[in-house]
């Protein structure tokens, strides 16, 4: 009798074994500005995919692309395209693949403000420059006629860890500040003139809504995830717009037709009446070369999953699906991941 139970507990065992063996781990890391999405699809993907198991970690730009560089992870992700230099202490050149659309917007918390804030690009520039101090300056009330902003001092958040969003941010900055682009710059870390810090979108996002009078840069999700405030910004045509699904995908149109064969672009500060001026593609960082089969099949299956059936839950997370020129150009690519 035990004997008959421990060969059945030693074939039980063997079965957790072999199933064990037959699933793929995939560890991947980087941005948390699309960590909604991804989320959402490595769950769906592992439906219709069981033996593919994806695991993410939203760590932030700069830690994706560290990771993904010392070879820590299989993929990584980031809202900033990979510098030259970066690609270079690669053997592989690691490929880019965009993934979704989205917006990044100044949140703010004002006790008892109820109207939706305007922004022109000197005064989100002269806030983070800490040289508009208070809600009532001149630059602020000049963009809101009528509103009644508070005298008091303006709390400034940004993030604390390498980010995509951060580079994002300071990229629309130095665009349109040309005192920002000589002394602060744009990069996933920049040395910030004043405020406080956050540990990524979720970081930023807590400190904003903890915080009275405080102002913070967050993805759009975070922003209507938290059910915080965000206001209007004034893009390249002169138009005030608040980010939403179609102003995000505007700003992608004009950029799209001149999209460099690697996907790395920046689509700030596009020029269109209907273009949100803080609009960016996110990326996955692939290597070029897979060399576990498995993996390799894994991933390439994510890929192909993501563009087609994983674009249909962009619009009810926030972000805006990829252009359909963009999607054919990636899908040419992926075949070419060895």
């Amino acid at each position: 009798m035990k004997k008959n139970l421990w060969l059945g507990a030693l074939g039980a065992l063997v079965v957790l074994l072999t199933v064990a063996e037959a699933k793929v781990m995939i560890n991947a890391a980087g941005a948390t500005f699309p960590n909604p999405i991804y989320g959402k699809w490595i769950e769906e993907f592992a439906k219709v995919n069981p033996d593919a198991q994806i695991n993410y970690q939203s760590i932030g730009s700069g830690g994706g692309i560290r990771q993904f560089t010392e070879g820590t992870v299989d993929f990584g992700a980031s809202d900033m395209p990979m510098t030259d230099e970066q690609i270079a202490k690669f053997k592989n050149k690691p490929m880019h693949f965009p993934t979704v659309l989205g917006g990044i917007v100044p949140s703010y918390n004002i006790p008892g403000m109820t109207q939706d804030l305007k922004f022109t690009p000197e005064a989100l520039a002269g806030i983070y420059l800490g040289k508009i101090k208070k809600w009532n300056d001149p630059e602020m009330s000049k963009a809101n006629p009528g509103v009644k902003l508070p005298d008091n001092e303006i709390v400034v958040v940004h993030r604390s860890d390498g980010s995509g969003t951060s580079f994002v941010f300071t990229d629309y900055l130095s665009k349109v500040s040309p005192e920002w682009k000589s002394k602060v710059g744009s990069s996933t870390s920049v040395s910030w003139p004043v405020g406080l810090g956050g540990k990524g979108n979720e970081g930023v996002s807590g400190v904003v809504k903890q915080t009275p009078y405080s102002i913070g840069y967050v993805e759009l999700i975070y922003a209507l995830q938290n059910k915080m405030a965000y206001g209007f910004l004034r893009n390249a045509a002169g138009e005030y717009l608040k980010a939403d699904l179609e102003s995000v995908t505007e700003a992608a149109a004009a950029a799209a037709k001149d999209m460099p064969a690697d996907f790395r672009v920046s689509i700030t500060n596009q020029l269109g009446k209907k273009a949100y001026p803080i609009s960016t593609f996110t990326w996955l960082l692939i290597p070029s070369k897979i060399d576990d089969a498995a993996k390799k099949k894994a991933i390439v299956g994510f890929l192909h999953w993501m563009l087609t059936d994983g674009q249909k839950y962009t619009g009810s997370l926030g972000y805006a699906p990829l252009p359909k020129s963009v999607v054919a150009n990636e899908e040419k690519q992926i075949a070419l991941i060895k």
